[in-house]
């Protein structure tokens, strides 16, 4: 054998075992590297969509864009009796209500006896709502599922999207960012 086919024959051999260890650094790497779980809205400062839903249950009223510039800010909640993670931060938004938070909420996708049996079992701390059946709200919000919660400030502006359901510990910062827009 030709001393560039001995050479060539070598590279052969190893170049499975060198893309192999590049494959297991490029992995490494991205594990290794913090990521970012921010989800940056294009809907946070821009005031909401106009809207006029009806109400999801007979002992709450439906929910419209006026309801939410009040002059005090307020929480939107989107959510589902389907939605489990709906379920788990069922505490925490009661939490927040019983600390005087006003919360309002768009059902999507629901059916108003699910909706009701949803609300019995897990508690009920919304002022208001809404059913939004095809989700029109919901992604005009700019919402990619539920659950979901904006700050709404007193003019009816966006300042803070919460993706996914509110944890104990997230408690302190929906607070602040309800301050925040306070001011």
């Amino acid at each position: 054998m030709s001393e560039p086919a001995a050479k060539a024959s070598r590279w052969a051999l190893w170049l499975p075992l060198g893309l192999f260890g590049l494959f297991v650094a490029l992995v490494l790497y991205g594990l290794m590297r913090p990521a970012s779980h921010d989800i940056p809205s294009a809907m946070i400062g821009k005031p909401l969509p106009e809207f006029n839903l009806p109400a999801a249950q007979p002992d709450r009223p439906g929910l419209k864009r006026a309801d939410l510039a009040t002059g005090k800010p307020r929480l939107l909640n989107i959510f589902a009796s389907w939605c489990i993670p709906c379920a788990a931060e069922a505490a925490q938004l009661s939490e927040l209500a019983r600390q005087g938070v006003e919360i309002d909420g768009i059902a999507i996708r629901d059916h108003p006896e699910d909706l009701a049996g949803f609300l019995s079992r897990y508690g009920n701390p919304y002022a208001r709502i809404g059913a939004d059946d095809v989700s029109s709200v919901q992604l005009a919000l700019g919402s990619s599922g539920v659950p979901e919660t904006f700050v709404i400030d007193g003019q009816g502006t966006i300042r803070y999207q919460h993706i996914g359901d509110i944890r104990p510990d997230q408690i302190p910062l929906i607070l602040q960012k309800l301050a925040e827009a306070g001011q």
